[in-house]
C-alpha cells in the first residue's frame, strides 16, 4: 500500500512541478482574439537568464508527505515516529530542490530601443533568440513579447 501512494505522490509532484511556456511563439487560450499594440524596434541588448517560478511549496509539501510515509516503515512505536519526523524533513527538502529543478527555464532578457526612443526590457523564452541590431516588433499585452520582424 504504501508503494502506492509513494509513486502517486511522486507523480504528482512531477506535475506539480511542470513550468510555465515563456516562449514568444505560445499563446494560452484566453489570449487569443485579443488586440495587441505594437512598436517597432531595435535590439540594443541580449543576456541569457535563468527563469524559475521561485515558488517551491508543492514540491515541499508533497515530497515531505511522501518522506513521512516513507519513514514511518522503519522499526516500531517510536522509531516509527522518528523515522516519519526524518523522513517527513528529507522528503521535503528534496522535493523542493525537485520541483525547482524541473520549473527552472532559460529564457533571455532583451533591451530594446523603440523608434520613438524609448529604452525598454522584455525577459522572454528562448525559442526563437534575437540578435542585437535586428529591427524586432514589440507586442504589447499579457505577456508582452518581442518577435523578429
Amino acid at each position: 500500500m504504501s508503494k502506492k501512494l509513494l509513486s502517486t505522490v511522486c507523480a504528482a509532484m512531477l506535475l506539480a512541478g511542470c513550468a510555465d511556456n515563456i516562449n514568444s511563439n505560445h499563446y494560452s487560450t484566453d489570449a487569443t482574439g485579443k488586440v495587441s499594440t505594437v512598436a517597432q524596434c531595435t535590439v540594443l541588448s541580449v543576456r541569457p537568464v535563468e527563469v524559475d517560478s521561485g515558488d517551491t511549496t508543492a514540491g515541499t509539501m508533497i515530497g515531505g508527505i511522501a518522506g513521512g510515509v516513507a519513514g514511518s516503515t522503519i522499526g516500531r512505536g517510536r522509531g516509527s515516529a522518528l523515522g516519519a519526523v526524518g523522513g517527513a524533513l528529507l522528503g521535503g527538502l528534496a522535493g523542493s530542490a525537485a520541483q525547482k529543478g524541473l520549473s527552472s527555464q532559460t529564457g533571455y532578457e532583451y533591451i530594446v530601443k523603440l523608434d520613438n526612443g524609448q529604452a525598454i526590457s522584455i525577459t522572454q523564452g528562448a525559442a526563437q533568440p534575437l540578435m542585437v541590431g535586428q529591427r524586432c516588433l514589440v507586442l504589447y499585452g499579457n505577456p508582452s513579447r518581442i518577435i523578429a520582424q
